[in-house]
């Protein structure tokens, strides 16, 4: 196959993809989304179940939502986040599942 005949991403398309991955490889943040792929959650709340400080919980959202991870919506005061790209939730999920299933082989392996 010559050069000529194959496809190349456009460089925009490669930055987000990276971005995307980048916001999964965090720990924090595969946990903000887990749990925000469950509910919508205030930044208090979000902060009480990750046992996490309001400022880090704050400025993991920033990202996420600069890369349009989460979105949020106001009421009264508060900002209530939830996930805003369905397809970065189902990598997150089809990650989870994979190690489980890679765990579940490696316990198999060793009995």
């Amino acid at each position: 196959m010559k050069p000529s005949d194959h496809t190349f991403l456009d460089p925009e398309t490669i930055e987000t993809v990276s971005q995307t991955f980048k916001a999964l490889a965090d720990p924090t943040r595969i946990k903000l989304l887990y749990l925000l792929s469950q509910e919508e959650c205030s930044v208090g709340h979000i902060a009480e179940v990750l046992e996490l400080s309001q400022s880090a919980v704050s400025h993991q959202l920033g990202f996420l939502r600069n890369i349009r991870l989460v979105k949020h919506r106001r009421e009264g005061n508060m900002l209530y986040y939830s996930c805003d790209d369905g397809h970065v939730i189902s990598l997150l999920y089809q990650a989870i599942r994979h190690t489980e299933h890679c765990e579940g082989a490696s316990d198999h392996a060793q009995q």
